[in-house]
């Protein structure tokens, strides 16, 4: 069973860097997706990045496009959100999440994802973003 555990958030300022990480346990077949979701406070959880697990390509909202970057090590089991030029609408709850199947949406593999799609999820790292 794939269970999902996430670290590395916190503060930081207008204007900043933070890399978030996941660590996956349990056996995730190749063909599928993961994701980064985020949700604010009274707010729905959006997708802001994807990937497919075997051919890495990788989607982004348009909200962070040219500034977050999604990766994986498969090796170490780990999967990324290296966040640039950080906003304070960027705060959020960040959870990462698993989908034991993959798609072919918005031009890309994973794209678009949506939280029904997701079946397994981490239990969240805050970031926020204030000066």
């Amino acid at each position: 069973q794939v269970q999902l555990v996430e670290s590395g958030g916190g503060s930081v300022q207008p204007g900043g860097s933070l890399k978030i990480s996941c660590t996956v346990s349990g056996s995730p077949a190749s063909g599928t997706c993961m994701a980064w979701f985020r949700q604010g406070p009274e707010k729905e959880r959006e997708g802001v990045a994807s990937t497919h697990r075997a051919f890495a390509t990788t989607f982004y909202a348009d909200s962070v496009k040219g500034r977050f970057t999604v990766s994986q090590d498969n090796a170490k089991k780990t999967l990324y959100l290296q966040m640039n030029s950080l906003k304070p609408e960027d705060s959020a709850m960040y959870f990462c999440a698993y989908a034991p199947r993959s798609w072919y949406r918005g031009g890309a593999f994973c794209g678009q994802p949506s939280p029904a799609e997701f079946e397994v999820w981490g239990q969240g790292t805050q970031v926020t973003v204030s000066s």
